[in-house]
């Protein structure tokens, strides 16, 4: 094959460079050559033809989980980032709750080298703020950068220690990288199962509280506030927390916030119809909740869309409700299920695709990605957006087996994912053709 890779003719829409046209891209040794009408007559480049495709800049996940190291009988990074590009997704950012967490040196650097050697797309690890993810002592946050932690979480658990998160908070403002916060008061969620509402009552399960995430979120803006550090809020629920974030933002407190597919697009009602499958914390809310998530993302008060992909075992799932683990396996739908608020109208695709793009390389400050500017690494997603397609679960890439979507239809599927230059998948109705061929 060619060195160069023509993409030709497909709507190409860059939110970073406010671009939507229908036009051609030319990638060579790696990165954007040139966007535009024109096509070069004597290049020796490869041909996929995108006519009636949308083509944009590589989507970029800032919350999900790979599981490796400890974990791998529920992912490995292998998997893991052959399910990314499989869902269009050409940089993931992996959080440190693996066994044992990543809080050191040493942990970070055995992620990136595995990631290197098996990776199908990037890798950048999410150091843990507190040494063993334990919320007792801050972590050595300056050591893990420069292993390169490209932000400190500890989620799956929030920092309960207010002082702690003051520590972390300063230490983002003067090296600028985001503290990623679960937001989660634990005195009012243990032994929490759903959100508590209608269905809690209905299934006889503890319920957890809207106040649980919101209050943490309050704290954590004022103490964001108080530093000037980089407040990255995971997986938003609830409309209360879209109001003390919008008031944050209001009052020049740098917070960001993310906000995952499934808090979207699924009710509570969803845990009735599929157990566990439906279980995730934060738990999927109201009808009222996603409609001010979803007016959040649209003004721009949640900044992303993250997945938190979480895969499990089958077996880790298959059990009483209260023993099952929190999470759903996201990288592979996502796509379908937000292509359904933009054919619904409810969401611009433009919108979606800086969520997925733009807005997540800005969070970690990483403005070269995200972008289909000239000398910009070539990572690229292809998707058609009006593309039926059935979710099953057996042909997954990830181990992760574990979404209540499984059966059912979305529109909008990806066709190609594009890393550096390389297709690292490829939708088999696709193909790359020679020059010669044209």
């Amino acid at each position: 094959m060619a060195e160069s890779l023509l993409i030709r003719g497909g709507r190409i829409i860059d939110p970073s460079r406010d671009i939507d046209k229908t036009a051609s891209l030319l990638i060579k040794e790696g990165k954007i050559q040139w966007l535009g009408e024109y096509i070069p007559p004597d290049e020796d480049f490869a041909v996929l033809d995108a006519d009636g495709l949308i083509v944009c800049p590589g989507f970029i996940d800032l919350h999900c989980h790979l599981r490796q190291p400890g974990q791998e009988e529920k992912e490995t990074i292998a998997t893991g980032t052959r399910a990314a590009a499989r869902g269009g997704f050409t940089t993931v950012c992996c959080m440190p709750n693996t066994s044992p967490p990543l809080d050191n040196e040493d942990m970070l650097n055995y992620v990136r080298t595995i990631a290197a050697r098996e990776g199908a797309v990037r890798v950048f690890p999410i150091g843990c703020i507190t040494v063993g993810r334990q919320g007792e002592e801050l972590a050595d946050l300056n050591e893990m950068e420069m292993s390169g932690a490209v932000g400190y979480s500890d989620d799956g658990s929030p920092v309960s220690r207010p002082e702690i998160m003051r520590r972390a908070l300063e230490y983002s403002r003067d090296f600028n990288r985001p503290i990623i916060e679960h937001c989660e008061d634990l005195s009012l969620t243990k032994g929490g199962q759903v959100n508590e509402g209608v269905v809690s009552l209905e299934m006889g399960l503890k319920g957890i509280p809207a106040s649980a995430e919101e209050e943490i979120i309050k704290r954590d803006i004022e103490l964001a506030k108080e530093t000037g550090g980089h407040l990255h809020v995971a997986h938003v629920s609830t409309e209360g927390a879209v109001d003390r974030i919008r008031a944050g933002k209001e009052d020049g407190v740098h917070v960001t916030a993310e906000v995952t597919p499934h808090h979207l697009t699924l009710t509570e009602d969803e845990v009735i119809k599929h157990g566990t499958l439906a279980k995730v914390n934060p738990p999927l809310r109201t009808k009222r909740d996603t409609v001010a998530l979803l007016r959040a993302l649209n003004d721009s008060v949640i900044d992303i869309v993250a997945t938190d992909h979480a895969p499990h075992t089958e077996a880790d799932k298959d059990v009483e409700f209260t023993k099952a683990p929190f999470g759903i396996s996201g990288l592979e739908t996502a796509l379908g299920s937000l292509t359904g608020l933009i054919l619904n109208s409810e969401l611009s695709l433009n919108n979606m695709i800086a969520a997925l793009t733009m807005g997540p390389a800005r969070v970690l400050g990483y403005e070269k990605l995200g972008t289909l500017e000239t000398g910009a690494p070539a990572d690229i997603c292809i998707f058609d957006l009006h593309k039926e397609w059935t979710v099953d679960t057996a042909q997954f890439a990830s181990k992760g087996k574990n979404t209540p979507l499984n059966g059912q239809k979305l529109k909008g599927r990806v066709m190609a994912t594009i890393y550096t230059g390389i297709p690292v998948y490829i939708d088999e109705s696709l193909r790359i053709r020679d020059r010669y061929e044209i």
